[in-house]
């Protein structure tokens, strides 16, 4: 079994910043993509940022150049850092692994979600 925990929401002014991180722990033999959705009310999961395991990464282009998407492969850890934050990137963020886990089966899993409010 495979666990991903989130950190670091939280309540920001317009124009603030915030770092999320998320842990994946268990059964982990590897990690492909790692990566954060969001889901704001009344809207459909989007995809913010991803990475892969050499370091690409890609964006919703309404976050590009405010949004950073990076990881640390020796702690299994993938991190979001949010700058010159809109209320509209208020939503639920989630994390993503796509893992290879020791039996050598691929799954995606996800984080239980973390608040962003975006607010004055």
């Amino acid at each position: 079994q495979v666990q991903l925990v989130e950190s670091g929401g939280g309540l920001v002014q317009p124009g603030g910043s915030l770092r999320l991180s998320c842990t994946a722990s268990g059964s982990i033999f590897s990690i492909n993509a790692m990566g954060w959705y969001r889901q704001a009310p009344g809207k459909e999961r989007e995809l913010v940022g991803g990475v892969g395991n050499g370091g690409s990464t890609r964006y919703v282009d309404s976050v590009k150049g405010r949004f950073t998407t990076s990881r640390d492969n020796a702690k299994n850890t993938v991190y979001l850092q949010m700058n010159s934050l809109k209320p509209e990137d208020t939503a639920v963020y989630y994390c993503y692994a796509n893992v290879e886990n020791i039996w050598r089966r691929n799954y995606n899993y996800w984080g239980q979600g973390t608040q962003v409010t975006v607010s004055s």
